[in-house]
């Protein structure tokens, strides 16, 4: 099992994604996504989301918010917990990344891209400033087949 974060960081209304397109056996190849990684041991969740978006993006954040656990299940990879976060810039630049190549989308056209199905899940429920809470999102594949959203099973078509 791994411990993840995953943050959305917003600034004039878009949010810094992150294409990724340059690691090999990339779970997350040529989708797009926000900025994170995994747990170093003995990391919180906080530490390691500010310690990722550093050296991801070369921000430092001081300001963001704890909004939910989502749970990835899936039939070819390892189960991983993901702590979700948002934050706000106001900084612009940001430093290269091996990862991926960074860069700010407007928040309507994030859904557009090519992101993983259950992702428009979370990204509807920070947009809605949905308070705290648990996604369990299940894929064959690359398709999901299941979204359990607070202990209650939700459509997966989105």
């Amino acid at each position: 099992m791994w411990n993840t974060t995953l943050c959305y960081i917003e600034r004039q209304g878009q949010y810094l994604m992150l294409h990724r397109v340059k690691k090999e056996n990339d779970i997350n190849k040529d989708k797009w996504i926000g900025i994170g990684g995994k747990f170093e041991d003995k990391e919180s969740p906080e530490e390691c989301l500010v310690r990722e978006v550093r050296e991801e993006t070369g921000l430092t954040l001081t300001d963001y918010t704890y909004r939910g656990l989502v749970t990835f299940v899936s039939d070819r990879w390892v189960t991983e917990y993901m702590h979700l976060f948002t934050a706000r810039t106001e900084q612009a630049d940001f430093i290269d990344c091996d990862e991926g190549d960074l860069e700010w989308v407007d928040k309507d056209k994030v859904k557009d891209l090519p992101i993983w199905t259950g992702d428009k899940i979370f990204l509807d429920l920070l947009n809605q400033d949905v308070p705290f809470f648990s996604l369990k999102l299940s894929y064959v594949g690359d398709t999901l087949v299941e979204a359990v959203l607070n202990g209650k099973a939700i459509r997966t078509e989105v």
